[in-house]
């Protein structure tokens, strides 16, 4: 017999393991942070000011100045100008536009992308307020930075077919205003109306002449006769009091009285020299609603503000405001930017759940391929 080896047969291999996918093996972890993710999204969107356009500073101040009613000429040569000259030496301004039409001046200041917009209004501000007191007298101005909040978020308009347009500006600047800028997040009101009241005096040139007077004697008797002056105080009962003197004209008749000039001769009164009578303010523009004269407010947010919750409130204060009302006054919205938002989140809101459904199929059926 030959010796040799005597293999047996082969033991049989253990069936190979198969290999998970990366996917399956970390699912659990994927799906902790595609959760946590989509919390802080969710969070996140709860913070962020909601609104039509985006928080942006342009680098653009506007001064706006009224220096009553004069020539533009005029106009350009005792406001403009100096306001231009004023208001180039801020620093960072890189150029200087400007519009001169009759009594009003409109300049317009560019910076560089990235300054700080609200140092430089305040800059801006400085240097016209360092030019006021030599532009004509009675001259007053605005400062505005460009910006998306220039525009309202809601508008509404007041009419009423039995209230003169008088009265329903003042229950919208003495009521309605107070009560929306007490919002969280209103800037200011706007308001544009036909009538403001006020009280005439038309001087006559003859009448004066024969009398020796001129204009300025009768607007210094007015002036220094409609006053209210605090001469003292008393103690009464634990109450500081004041001691007041009263002559401000309430009526016609008081303004008539008022006198000019006394002397042997007798007394000179506004009314023998003038026409005094009730009137309003001329208006130059012309506002309407359903073909009537009407009163609009404007509400204008801040920055940071939320278009939708501050239009919210809003008419929910008017809703509440709407009893107090005199009877045949109606408020009318003819403007609302919060429905542009909601109006725009409620379609995104469709197409994104749209694609949050198609992406989780694939998802699942990736995964269920790879596992």
């Amino acid at each position: 017999m030959s010796g040799g080896v005597l293999h047996g047969p082969a033991p049989a291999e253990a069936p190979a393991t198969p290999r998970k996918g990366f996917v399956a093996q970390h699912l659990r972890s994927i799906l902790a942070i595609v959760l946590t993710l989509t919390l802080a999204g969710g969070f996140s969107t709860v913070l962020l000011p909601t609104g039509l356009f985006p928080v942006v500073q342009f680098p653009r101040v506007v001064v706006n100045l009224d220096a009553g009613a004069r020539p533009a000429d005029q106009t350009a040569m005792l406001v403009t100008i100096p306001l231009e000259q004023a208001t180039r030496r801020v620093l960072g301004v890189l150029g200087v536009r400007s519009t001169t039409s009759r009594g009003s001046a409109e300049v317009s200041l560019d910076f560089a992308w990235g300054t700080d917009m609200v140092a430089a209004s305040v800059q801006v501000d400085a240097a016209v307020a360092q030019v006021l007191p030599s532009l004509p007298p009675g001259s007053s101005y605005r400062v505005r930075r460009m910006d998306p909040t220039v525009f309202p978020v809601i508008a509404y308009s007041m009419l009423s077919g039995t209230v003169g347009t008088v009265a329903q500006r003042d229950i919208v600047q003495y009521q309605i205003v107070p009560l929306l800028t007490a919002i969280p997040g209103v800037a200011y009101v706007g308001l544009q109306g036909d009538d403001v009241q006020e009280v005439q005096v038309l001087v006559d040139p003859h009448r004066l002449a024969a009398r020796g007077l001129a204009l300025s004697d009768v607007a210094a008797a007015l002036g220094k006769a409609n006053v209210l002056t605090v001469v003292g105080q008393m103690q009464d009962h634990l109450k500081l009091l004041l001691l007041t003197v009263d002559n401000t004209a309430h009526q016609v008749e008081q303004i008539k009285d008022t006198v000019v000039q006394g002397g042997p001769g007798g007394l000179v009164r506004v009314g023998d020299v003038a026409d005094v009578r009730d009137g309003v303010v001329q208006q130059w523009t012309r506002v309407t609603e359903d073909g009537q004269p009407a009163v609009q407010f404007q509400v204008y947010q801040q920055p940071d503000g939320n278009t939708v919750a501050i239009a919210a409130a809003v008419r929910k204060a008017l809703a509440a405001y709407q009893a107090q009302l005199p009877a045949g006054v109606t408020l009318a919205n003819w403007y609302d930017q919060s429905t542009l938002v909601t109006d725009s989140a409620t379609s995104w809101r469709g197409c994104s759940s749209r694609r949050w459904w198609r992406s989780s199929c694939c998802c699942c059926s990736c995964m269920s391929g790879s596992g």
